[in-house]
């Protein structure tokens, strides 16, 4: 009989709860989130440090310095919220955390937008996919409907993704997913799959030495002369495969994507489309083929919230 993953005690026990965070996001014990000394001494208040820092001397909670700072849902609600967005394959939807959990719909939306932002990864530490005999799958999809005042218009026949008013192009938003074979996927929400933009997202992510696999898209041509191999699959003449070169990979990660989105979400604004596509890539990139269970892909998303915030009101830049 499988195990029920929620009869441990993290999920019903606030004490079980808070030693389950400290153990996942400081296996080593806790390091203060201020200046990351790992000098401490604990304080009356159970699960509150204090650092040992000289310098620092702040105090400092499981809590503090990641994406459930200042938050006022019960840790065991957190624990919830984690094991939920990481054992899903397909997502879950915070109408069914607000009925799971018994809080307000706007606490198990925030909870729910947190736990996302912990997943999504970027910045400068990622290497790049692929490698020497590495392969690397690019194409772009369309999701939803852009706002008839921000749709952008639709160009003469022969132009990118504009092949006729009637495909309704022009009403979606793209998305550019890059998947390494048997690795990870890194997707993007742009304003359009203009060559411009996908160029300049294939040269910042893949290596050179990989070999590229697209379909048979004008978009690539210019960029997959500077990779060791740029190899197509012809879609408009029923060619899927070809030895090994095809783009069966990325497709089934949209195919889960957009089934997710579909059954699960059912919509999703255009501002927060980054988001969910962080989190299909946050599962996929730790799914099981590859060695990781549930309790592994929560912990990495617990750690994926260090130093992240999410607020309803994010401050403004300076001067604006």
């Amino acid at each position: 009989m499988a195990k029920n993953a929620f009869a441990a005690a993290h999920f019903h026990d606030e004490t079980a709860a808070r030693v389950w965070f400290e153990s996942a996001r400081w296996p080593d014990g806790p390091i203060c989130p201020h200046c990351k000394s790992a000098k401490h001494y604990a304080t009356k208040k159970a699960g509150r440090y204090r650092c040992g820092n000289n310098d620092c001397r702040k105090d400092f909670t499981v809590m503090t310095g990641s994406v459930m700072e200042r938050s006022h849902a019960k840790l065991t609600q957190w624990a919830a919220a984690f094991h939920l967005g990481a054992s899903s394959k397909k997502g879950f939807s915070a109408h069914q955390l607000h009925r799971e959990l018994g809080c307000q719909y706007n606490t198990a939306w925030f909870l729910h937008h947190r736990v996302m932002e912990a997943m999504r990864r970027g910045g400068l530490d990622l290497l790049y996919m692929g490698g020497e005999g590495k392969i690397v799958e690019a194409d772009e999809t369309y999701y939803g409907n852009i706002p008839e005042a921000k749709r952008p218009k639709l160009t003469t026949l022969g132009q990118p993704f504009s092949k006729s008013p009637h495909y309704a192009i022009g009403r979606k938003r793209a998305v550019i997913s890059l998947v390494e074979r048997g690795g990870e996927v890194r997707s993007f929400s742009v304003p359009s799959a203009h060559a411009d933009i996908v160029v300049d997202i294939v040269r910042r992510n893949i290596d050179r030495e990989s070999r590229l696999h697209t379909d048979e898209s004008k978009l690539y041509k210019k960029i997959g002369n500077e990779f060791t191999a740029h190899e197509t699959v012809n879609h408009a003449r029923k060619e899927y495969a070809r030895g090994d070169v095809t783009t069966n990979t990325v497709e089934s990660y949209f195919a889960i994507f957009k089934r997710g989105m579909r059954g699960v979400y059912q919509h999703c604004s255009e501002k927060h489309l980054h988001r969910y596509l962080a989190e299909f890539d946050f599962r996929y990139n730790y799914r099981a083929s590859l060695g990781y269970n549930d309790t592994d892909r929560t912990i990495a998303a617990v750690k994926g919230g260090d130093g992240k915030r999410l607020t309803y009101h994010q401050p403004c830049p300076a001067g604006l």
